[in-house]
């Protein structure tokens, strides 16, 4: 039996294809304002490619678009977050996912199960959003975040709001300040906004931290968040698929 995992997400769609336990394939495309397109998308490559049909898979889906599609199972990204970090580092019990639109700070009991978490959905402040307008006002793509952001010093971002924080960012690019500093400062404001979310969940000090999401391909951000967490913030060439991957594993248990 395969297991098909989809995280609809705000600004890409993953996917993954599991047999039992052995990760076969996995799939990332923009999300491009069409969740459900973009997860018929992928659905039909695993199709496509394995020869699937509705007698030898299961689809489970989550995240935003979870429900614009039919499948075998749709379940929360929470939960599948917390499934997804355990597979990626077993024991794991701490947990930031930085997304397009969210951030998600979650503590889990070692097993993959949610204890806690807190969720900043209803403003883009500490999102991959807010990174992606910052980087666009300094006239440079995301993709180059840390090559750009890690020869900066760090200058004072005050403000969250990305309207407002746009405005300051052009303010001081007329001021003269370096554009990799302004960049440095950027990360450095992300950071601090997400470590004080972190810490309504009362983590243990030192205590490791699962980086997932798509910023979590940025290590120089990853560097800069352990600062502000004081733990060590690890990252898993899979950290994207986390929503995606836990989908597929809770989906394996209950179907």
């Amino acid at each position: 039996m395969f297991y098909i995992g989809m995280d609809s997400g705000s600004t890409t769609t993953k996917g993954v294809l599991f047999s039992a336990d052995q990760l076969l394939d996995k799939y990332l495309i923009p999300t491009g304002g069409n969740p459900r397109g973009a997860m018929e998308e992928i659905l039909a490559r695993f199709i496509e490619k394995y020869q699937l049909t509705d007698a030898n898979s299961k689809l489970i889906t989550t995240g935003y678009g979870r429900k614009l599609i039919d499948s075998d199972l749709a379940i929360t990204e929470i939960s599948c977050h917390g499934k997804g970090a355990e597979y990626l580092q077993p024991g794991i019990k701490q947990v930031i996912d930085i997304g397009g639109q969210d951030c998600k700070t979650i503590q889990l009991n070692g097993k993959g199960t949610v204890v806690e978490f807190n969720m900043n959905d209803r403003c883009a402040a500490g999102t991959g959003r807010f990174v992606e307008v910052m980087m666009r006002t300094l006239g440079e793509d995301i993709t180059k975040l840390d090559q750009f952001a890690s020869i900066g010093e760090p200058v004072t971002i005050n403000s969250m709001c990305t309207v407002f924080a746009e405005s300051e960012v052009i303010g001081l690019i007329s001021k003269g300040e370096k554009r990799e500093d302004i960049a440095c400062g950027v990360l450095h404001s992300i950071a601090k906004r997400i470590s004080s979310q972190y810490s309504k969940l009362r983590p243990k000090r030192g205590e490791e931290v699962l980086f997932t999401g798509g910023l979590s391909r940025s290590t120089q951000f990853a560097e800069v968040l352990s600062t502000y967490v004081h733990a060590p913030v690890h990252t898993n060439e899979l950290s994207q698929y986390a929503g995606a991957i836990g989908a597929a594993q809770i989906g394996q248990r209950k179907l």
